[in-house]
């Protein structure tokens, strides 16, 4: 008997009331970040019977909510889109405990982490800049752990470090006495390097520290200007990582250096940005590392966690890490060497027109698997969904420039990013099967455009407040992209100045926190933005007090070049300005790189009747697979849809409808016997769709 149809018969018997398998301890499912889990009560022949067993209302909205929660002993740990963490009863959602930090906090979180040795219990929580350890059991926090039961991870980087933005948006690692965590940080100048620490889970203490920004004498120092480490930032992980408990190595995805999109100032390779790092769990040791793409100039971020697998070759067995990556790659590595597993090769790509511009000569590319989003946008690829739009496509594409991955962005025109800043792969990363080594991977494959304008510092220091800060995500004419980048003109008209004060001060989705200005500079840059003059009587808001706020510093860090903005290119009827797909699920075997199959995730409710039906749309979150064979995934924006696929050949088994967007990645988990499946859900992403947040869990009647 074949494994697979050993799995299938074991699949018709329920699952045993206790064990390891029946939770859901890591985010991800494991500490390798597999998305699997070997549960087999839900299985192909009963899955269209599941039902929704119980939903826990947080009564919240207007922030990311896209946490996986963890399940331990029947309990559901997670957070509400506020940043307060609760614990839930994970077989009838109702509330056991709520932990409120106090910290006003609207940015996203995707998981906690936890730790044990005998009977010692630890849950550890990132609320902005501070990682707190609780008790599972009450939701306190553990005196002993840091200061008062938090380790404010601001400090570190220098003088005015308590100014910088620094917030946990992926849980950290557990590895044996170790909390190892990383940040998000803001995309422009100033920002703090992306350095990857390690604190003591028993004291909050800080045992290591890996500098992402290399330090003079560290491996990768001459790829920077000189001195570049006390100025640069980013390269920061903020989309999580894995580790190999056996072989004691993490691997981090990091960022993109800062500023994102002009690079004069950091002139070089710029390691360890935009890399897969696998360094020594007990020391933060650098072991090897990949760089995805050299002297980014196009926010290629490896987005995704990365992924443990073991894969065939001639015959032998072979540990693996793979990383899926915005523009569609997979890159697959030995996990002690970092050999590649499938051939790469470095590409050569043009050079940058800009004064003061290097770009990167080459960039590798992977010659297997394919990439799993469309690469080059033309003609032929534009939207036919009437013949209007088409046309209207058609004369927009003419003004940009598309020449595939790659091309630096130009001063003249708009230059098409395919797949866009927010695709193929994003945050919920890739779910594996074990046995067979095939990886699932989600993909947004829709087209932005972006472009760089010289900008004349304005000698107004609110105006000059606006460029550094504001611009490169809502534009010169403060019109932004919406949704995902709001238009600022007239904003004090339906919002009150309260709330835009708060979400200045503290960040609110994507937007970072901007801690280091001042009560006056807010409220005279809250008036410069509804309505593009100069607040009468801003003096006070004239200085240079706040680190990188005015003028001079901005000077200082660079900034004669501006990006204009995301811009995602859509139609005048807000639907993406390309052919679909403009979402896909895709399974590859990672054994041969060859694809198993791909199909459209996600609709549009109002195309979902006609012959437009099967476009899918953007999608935030990843897939869950189980032992049985089903593969569980939501993500969809406009739809509100949990989906269940045959693991095999991709084809639909069922779908529910959520009561708002499932833009996190499930979990599923055993209570006596039964499996559920939990989802959390919110309205954020789509603002014209009913708002709010609720877990949801699913099991058979």
């Amino acid at each position: 008997m074949t494994l697979r149809a050993l799995l299938a018969l074991l699949a018709t018997f329920p699952v045993a009331a206790s064990g390891a398998s029946n939770d859901w301890r890591h985010y991800n499912g494991a500490p390798g970040g597999e998305h699997f889990s070997s549960l087999t009560q839900i299985n192909r022949s009963n899955v269209a019977h599941l039902r929704q067993a119980w939903s826990y209302d947080l009564g919240e909205s207007g922030a990311r909510f896209e946490c996986n929660p963890l399940v331990i002993d029947g309990v559901l740990y997670g957070f509400t889109p506020t940043l307060k963490v609760i614990a839930l009863d994970a077989a009838q959602g109702t509330l056991r405990w709520k932990f409120d930090s106090g910290i006003q906090g609207a940015g996203p979180i995707r998981g906690l982490s936890y730790w044990t040795q005998g009977r010692s219990r630890r849950l550890f929580a990132g609320i902005t800049h501070y990682l707190y350890a609780l008790d599972p059991d009450t939701g306190r926090p553990i005196e002993s752990f840091g200061h008062h039961g938090r380790v404010d991870l601001r400090h570190g980087f220098g003088g005015g470090d308590h100014q910088l933005f620094v917030a946990v948006t992926s849980p950290g690692v557990v590895y044996r006495d170790l909390i190892i965590v990383g940040f998000r940080t803001t995309e422009t100048s100033p920002a703090p390097h992306g350095d990857i620490r390690a604190y003591d889970v028993h004291t909050g203490k800080l045992r290591w520290t890996f500098h992402t920004i290399p330090h003079p004498g560290e491996y990768g120092y001459r790829s920077w200007p000189a001195g570049a480490w006390r100025t640069a930032g980013g390269a920061n992980n903020w989309a999580g990582m894995v580790v190999d408990e056996r072989r004691g190595i993490l691997y981090a995805p990091t960022g993109s250096a800062v500023p994102d999109f002009y690079g004069a100032r950091r002139v070089g390779d710029d390691l360890f940005a935009n890399s897969l790092l696998a360094l020594d769990a007990r020391t933060g040791r650098r072991l090897w590392h990949f760089q995805g793409v050299h002297h980014d100039l196009w926010d290629r971020d490896f987005p995704s966690p990365p992924v443990l697998v073991t894969v065939q070759r001639d015959g032998r067995p072979i540990d693996a890490v793979a990383q899926p990556s915005k523009q569609g790659f997979l890159f697959l590595f030995d996990r002690g060497s970092g050999r590649s597993l499938f051939p790469l090769e470095e590409r050569v790509y043009p050079a940058s027109d800009l004064p003061g511009e290097v770009a990167s000569r080459t960039q590798p590319m992977p010659l297997l698997p394919e990439p799993f989003a469309r690469q080059r946008l033309d003609e032929q690829m534009l939207t036919r969904r009437t013949p209007a739009m088409h046309d209207w496509a058609v004369q927009q594409f003419a003004t940009m420039r598309s020449e595939g991955q790659f091309v630096p962005l130009s001063l003249d025109r708009q230059t098409v990013i395919f797949p866009g800043f927010d695709g193929g792969a994003e945050w919920g990363g890739a779910a594996v099967d074990p046995m067979r080594a095939v990886l699932y991977v989600n993909a947004n494959d829709i087209a932005w455009t972006g472009g760089l304008a010289r900008i004349k510092l304005s000698s107004d220091p609110i105006e000059a407040l606006y460029q550094q800060k504001c611009l490169s995500c809502h534009g010169a004419d403060r019109k932004g992209s919406p949704p995902a980048f709001p238009a600022l003109d007239g904003i004090e008209q339906h919002r009150p100045r309260a709330g835009l004060q708060a979400t200045i001060r503290t960040g609110a989705g994507r937007m970072p926190a901007f801690a280091e200005l001042d009560d006056a500079q807010i409220t005279a840059l809250i008036h410069y933005v509804s309505t593009g003059e100069r607040p009468a009587g801003a003096d006070a808001a004239d200085k240079e007090s706040a680190p990188g706020a005015l003028p001079r510093a901005y000077r200082d860090q660079g900034g004669e070049y501006e990006f204009t903005g995301y811009r995602k290119f859509l139609d005048p009827e807000g639907y993406p300005a390309v052919a679909p797909p403009w979402g896909t699920l895709n399974a590859v075997d990672l054994n041969t790189g060859q694809y198993l199959w791909r199909v459209p995730l996600g609709e549009y409710p109002a195309l979902a009747d006609g012959q437009n039906a099967a476009t899918g749309s953007e999608n935030y979150g990843g897939p869950v697979l189980t032992a049985s064979g089903v593969l569980f995934i939501a993500a969809t924006l406009y739809d509100h849809k949990l989906r269940a696929f045959d693991s095999d050949n991709g084809q639909l088994l069922q779908e529910w409808s959520l009561p708002y967007a499932g833009t996190a990645t499930p979990a599923t988990y055993s209570v006596s016997g039964r499996q559920f499946l939990v989802i959390a859900t919110t309205g954020d992403r789509d603002a014209s769709g009913p708002q709010g947040s609720a877990y949801v869990a699913f099991a058979l009647p």
